[in-house]
């Protein structure tokens, strides 16, 4: 007797659901008409999933494919057994990603019916007959047609499925291949991003106070606001960029584009952070710092939704976010913000905005993309000759803001010895040319502040920029 093997698409074929993945290319495509999604939910499921296909359609292409799972269902059909894609997903989507595997024998999806649960066992047993198929799920949901079938495979369960599961007695394969769970989250929040929000300690030593332990924890305090408020909005990036970071050399081992980390699990933990973040600015730090940081919030999530895509734009704003954390930590000890620091920010971190755009054009030159725009960004790959001028000019500008503000009568108030500080001029122009030479021969990290913290020679020259700092402080 032939073999029926029944699959589902999210979260078993794929590592992720495409109706929350066509959500967030409808919200990041119109993000102005995001309430239709409210309208079309309110007439059902099935209408709520014909009208975001009919709208916005995934790249099948570079999903995130159960590759384990994959392989054993090639091994089956060459067998002989007939292989069926069960979804609740738009019969649309199903059949491209049927067309694309190019082992389905049959196709199910959702219609004129949300084809879920029971609704799918129902549908299964009418077509093939009850206890005729063995079925491949992950969820809950997959419990009722598993016992219909006569065998249960299972992939990558959700919590507590797996038990379940095996209570039904006709246990089949289990395809679970996920790595460790706080490992996962910890790339997923980009925890090693953090590291950008030091930046909010720079006024405390700015200001040489870094030794008043009331001050000393409020800029804690705000780095950690910071952090979490920034996770947040990683997550909602990462969902709405899922499509154009499966198509970068690094980005596409993220998390969520890789399918490692659940989706639904993001969705949750967005809010959570941002309330976590806001509470704790509220409650612990002067409002001030909490408008700041609404502030950034608001530019970030423009940034995600739109900016990043627009020429110019995109690196400007860049720099404003690196900047506004600055300004935030004036705002978190309630020290006034200067002209210096400001003016030295913006052009500094411009320059970087501009290696982090340079990096991902020169790589689309090398692979002879000469003539196609970057994924997810407004550049073609021969604008990275200009951008080079543009952020090396930047930087440069930045030294100069240094060297000026050195003979300024601010820096005699503050510093003893400010002549001492000169060294700090050298030492900028030969890290900024030396980021941007590793820039030029492919060597550089996608963001240049990671890569600062990273690298042992930054490192040297960071101590050394301090060292200067102190000794004309005293």
């Amino acid at each position: 007797m032939t073999r029926t093997i029944v699959v589902d698409l999210d979260g078993t074929l794929i590592r992720s659901d495409l109706l929350v993945e066509s959500i967030f290319l409808f919200l990041r495509k119109h993000p102005v008409r995001f309430l239709n999604i409210f309208v079309w939910l309110f007439k059902g499921k099935a209408h709520f999933k014909r009208r975001i296909a009919d709208a916005v359609l995934p790249d099948v292409h570079t999903l995130p494919y159960n590759e384990p799972l994959l392989a054993w269902l090639k091994a089956r059909k060459a067998e002989g057994a007939v292989l069926v894609l069960a979804t609740a997903s738009d019969l649309r989507l199903a059949q491209r990603v049927a067309a694309h595997v190019a082992i389905f024998d049959e196709v199910l999806g959702t219609e004129d019916r949300n084809l879920a649960a029971r609704h799918k066992r129902d549908a299964l047993i009418g077509r093939f007959g009850q206890g005729a198929f063995e079925y491949v799920g992950n969820s809950g949901a997959d419990v009722a047609v598993w016992e219909a079938a006569t065998l249960t495979h299972v992939a990558n369960p959700d919590r507590g499925v797996l038990v379940r599961a095996r209570r039904l007695g006709r246990m089949g394969e289990l395809f679970d291949d996920r790595a460790g769970y706080l490992g996962v989250l910890r790339r997923a929040l980009r925890m090693h991003q953090w590291a950008k929000n030091l930046l909010v300690f720079v006024p405390l030593l700015a200001v040489h106070r870094l030794t008043e332990l009331p001050l000393l924890l409020d800029a804690t305090l705000a780095f950690l606001c910071f952090g979490a408020c920034a996770s947040s909005v990683y997550l909602l990036n990462d969902l709405l960029d899922l499509e154009d970071d499966r198509q970068h050399r690094t980005k596409r081992f993220r998390p969520l584009a890789a399918g490692a980390y659940p989706i639904a699990h993001a969705m949750l933990l967005m809010p959570a952070l941002l309330l976590v973040a806001f509470g704790v600015a509220l409650l612990c730090l002067p409002l001030a710092f909490s408008v700041v940081l609404l502030g950034y919030y608001a530019l970030t999530l423009a940034y995600s939704l739109w900016l990043k895509r627009m020429v110019m734009v995109d690196v400007v704003a860049l720099a404003m976010l690196y900047t506004v954390r600055v300004v935030a930590g004036t705002a978190a000890i309630s020290v006034p913000t200067t002209f210096w620091i400001l003016a030295f920010c913006m052009f500094i971190f411009l320059s970087l905005a501009f290696v982090k755009r340079y990096t991902e054009l020169h790589e689309a030159k090398v692979k002879g993309n000469t003539d196609q725009a970057t994924p997810g960004r407004g550049y073609m790959a021969n604008d990275f000759e200009l951008l080079a001028s543009l952020g090396g000019a930047a930087g440069y500008v930045a030294v100069l803001v240094l060297a000026l503000y050195i003979n300024d009568s601010a820096a005699q108030v503050l510093y003893a010895h400010p002549e001492r500080m000169w060294v700090t001029c050298p030492l900028l122009l030969f890290w900024l040319s030396r980021v941007w030479l590793l820039a030029h021969r492919g060597q550089m990290n996608d963001d240049p502040i990671v890569f600062a913290l990273r690298d042992r020679v930054s490192r040297w020259v960071g101590v050394a920029f301090a060292l200067a700092f102190m000794l004309a402080a005293h």
